[in-house]
This record gives structure tokens, C-alpha cells and sequence, in this order.
């Protein structure tokens, strides 16, 4: 639980800048604005949000072959490859010379987000004890909730002190973090093999009738 944690602490600020920064950053480097008030700023901004909500149909059209995935390859390795996937997603916006590669650079997000919201559940529930699984569970979201926090904080300094206010930079940095989750999750994450994908899967049932309740 506490390695899983660490993977979740590097992957959320990851996302978390990719939220944040991603449509500015596309506004003025992609779309070539100079200010808010320069008409592309809008429409870089709209763009933007067009490819934001196509991760999310990615994201869905994944999650129906991601358990497939983890049954042949594990769900550490899965988790660990889509991780990377996603930070190759956000660091490649800085090399976008049309504005329609912002989807390949989305599709990979998309990917690791799919994994995000499943597998470091699935990788935990097989084993925490099932009379405190609830306990546990709130416990592990933590971790995704506080470095978001720290990165909402602080990273405004961070912005204007180092970066010298480059929004692509951050969305490469939120990149660069979870390519660190990943390595975190094949590295020190202890997996049995012998696991099956769908025992996981009638755990996490489980936790969402708990939560339900």
C-alpha cells in the first residue's frame, strides 16, 4: 500500500498540471498566441478542450481491453507501461507542429488514465484485510488527494520563480512525474502472478457496494 501510494503521489500532480496548464499552453504554442486578448487564445483554448474531452473517449474505449491487458502481461507491468504511455502523451505536446497531433498526444493520455482509475485498486484490494477494505481504501485515497494540494500550493511559486510562468514546460514537468510513477510501480511493486484479473475485479465490486452503502 505504501509503494502504490508513492506511485499515486507522483502520478496525480502529473494530471493535476496537465489540467491546469494544458489548454494555456496550447493557446500560445500551438496556436501561436501572444495574449489573452489575441483572438487564437480562444480558439487554441477551445481546441484544447475539444482534445481533453476526447481522452475521456479513449479512456472509455480502453477500459473495455485493459483487463486483457493485465491478465497476460500483470497489472504492475500494465500500470507501469500505460503510466509511461500518458508521460509520453504530455511531453510530446512540445512537439506538436499541427494542431490535430494534439490527439495522439491525448490518445496516450487517455490510455494512462484508464489505468489510473482501476489498477492501483486492483493491484491493493487483493491485499487488504475485508472487514477494513473501506477504511483502507479512504486512507489510500489520500494520497490522491494530497498532492494536488501540495501542487496547487506550491507550484505557483515554482511557476514564477523557475519556469518563468512556461505552462508547456509544466505540462512536460507533469509528464517527466509520471514517467517517476512508472518506474516507481515496476521497480518496488511486489506482485503476485498468480493473481487473477477477475478475482481483483470481484474485490473492487466489493468496495463499490461498500462505498454505495
Amino acid at each position: 500500500m505504501k509503494v502504490i501510494a508513492l506511485v499515486q503521489f507522483f502520478t496525480w500532480p502529473g494530471l493535476f498540471l496537465m489540467w491546469f496548464y494544458y489548454s494555456i499552453a496550447v493557446a500560445y504554442h500551438v496556436f501561436g498566441a501572444t495574449s489573452a486578448t489575441d483572438p487564437r487564445y480562444g480558439d487554441g483554448r477551445d481546441f484544447a478542450g475539444l482534445t481533453l474531452a476526447f481522452y475521456n473517449v479513449v479512456t472509455f474505449a480502453f477500459a473495455f481491453v485493459l483487463p486483457a491487458i493485465a491478465n497476460k502481461l500483470g497489472r504492475k507491468l500494465t500500470h507501469s507501461i500505460c503510466l509511461f504511455i500518458g508521460a509520453l502523451g504530455l511531453i510530446s505536446v512540445a512537439f506538436v507542429t499541427d494542431k490535430y497531433m494534439l490527439y495522439a498526444c491525448m490518445t496516450c493520455v487517455g490510455i494512462a488514465w484508464a489505468s489510473i482509475l482501476s489498477m492501483p485498486y486492483a493491484m491493493l484490494s487483493p491485499v487488504l484485510p475485508r472487514d477494513k477494505i473501506g477504511i483502507y481504501m479512504g486512507i489510500f485515497n489520500f494520497f490522491i488527494v494530497l498532492p494536488e494540494i501540495i501542487a496547487s500550493l506550491g507550484f505557483k511559486w515554482v511557476m514564477k520563480y523557475v519556469l518563468n510562468n512556461d505552462m508547456l514546460l509544466a505540462v512536460q514537468i507533469g509528464g517527466c512525474l509520471m514517467i517517476l510513477a512508472s518506474i516507481v510501480c515496476l521497480v518496488f511493486i511486489k506482485e503476485n502472478q498468480n493473481e487473477k484479473v477477475d478475482e481483483t475485479e470481484a474485490a473492487l465490486l466489493e468496495i463499490r457496494e461498500e462505498r454505495s452503502v
